[in-house]
């Protein structure tokens, strides 16, 4: 079981010719702006909201639009470049790590962890139970609290500490 932290952040990226590649397939053009947004996405573990990204981007090009930056994740979502992690805050999140993996999921204060896991990787739904559901993949997520949370006495079980 590994969590991803930042050592594996960049190790995901790809250049900009494969992104203006993958972009060109989807039908659109790669701007400054659109690469902006996707490298701030690879660039974080954090699983940001689009308007995280929007604050972040339009410090480099203050001239952005929140609705480039949705349409612009729409498009990395249909290009396999990231997906939208909803697991239960107000806001989507989203992930440039495409690769099968899982979350750990704070209910305190919404942090969202990734866990990479072989077991959890080859998870199977047990033979007959698919009904003729054709299963292209999964996701695990677990939910509690983190070390922060449980030392503040967000978690249900637990006693505050003093400060």
């Amino acid at each position: 079981m590994v969590f991803r932290n930042d050592s594996y952040i960049g190790q995901m990226r790809l250049t900009i010719d494969a992104i203006r590649t993958r972009f060109r397939a989807c039908g659109v053009r790669l701007t400054p702006q659109r690469a902006a947004i996707y490298g701030e996405l690879a660039d974080t573990t954090s699983h940001p909201t689009a308007d995280d990204l929007f604050r972040a981007v339009r410090r480099q090009y203050p001239m952005i639009s929140r609705n480039t930056v949705y349409y612009t994740l729409g498009v990395l979502r249909k290009a396999g470049l990231a997906h939208e992690v909803n697991v239960g805050h107000d806001s989507a999140r989203f992930d440039a790590n495409v690769s099968l993996h899982h979350h750990l999921v704070c209910l305190g204060c919404g942090h969202i962890l990734d866990l990479m896991d072989d077991a959890l990787d080859r998870i199977t739904v047990a033979r007959g139970l698919e009904s003729g559901f054709q299963v292209l993949g999964h996701r695990v997520e677990f939910h509690g609290y983190c070390r922060a949370c449980r030392g503040i006495g967000k978690g249900p079980h637990e006693k505050k500490v003093a400060p």
